[in-house]
């Protein structure tokens, strides 16, 4: 359908452009190399569990490995979250609730390619809830650690170190 439209366009657009007519080229290529494999069959016509087979060993590591970075990551979090209860029950709920939320594409994140590597629905839910688990331990170890300790001042050193931790992970850890 997409050859049809190119094709018909690019023919009203030959007649009357060449730029937009070499344009409308480049993108033919595109598409063609894009849907095309060497030796000349679509990639289409791969059968996905085929090409899922060869790349299970790199799926599960992808998965452990941002399950790791995310797990350290989330640590910090924890804290942030405890330090805010601390000094205001409801902004601590507000963040917990925050965090809880977008913590849910990071369980995703860590989930499918463990269940595409392995088959197991399991073992991705054991994973994700085993990274999303370094969050609470994060937090527990804050109260039991800084609950005499805390001080505005302590409570805003906690908060701009926690913040530079999350930011340096984000940095070296997260992003390709």
């Amino acid at each position: 359908m997409r050859w049809t439209l190119f094709r018909s366009v690019g023919h009203q657009i030959n007649e009357s452009d060449e730029k937009i007519s070499s344009a409308l080229g480049v993108c033919r290529g595109s598409h063609r190399i894009d849907y095309t494999k060497e030796d000349g069959t679509s990639a289409q016509e791969v059968p996905v569990e085929k090409q899922w087979e060869a790349d299970r060993p790199a799926l599960q590591n992808l998965g452990i490995f941002s399950g790791m970075a995310l797990a350290m990551y989330n640590f910090p979090e924890g804290i942030a979250t405890f330090t805010a209860a601390l000094a205001d029950p409801i902004i601590g709920l507000g963040v917990a609730v925050a965090i809880a939320i977008h913590n849910i594409p990071e369980g995703i994140a860590v989930s499918v390619p463990i269940f595409y590597a392995t088959g197991s629905k399991c073992k991705a839910f054991w994973w994700s809830v085993l990274c999303g688990a370094a969050e609470p331990v994060g937090g527990l170890l804050a109260w039991v650690v800084l609950t005499n300790l805390m001080t505005p001042s302590a409570f805003a050193i906690l908060f701009c170190l926690v913040g530079g931790i999350m930011i340096h992970i984000c940095i070296k850890k997260l992003i390709p």
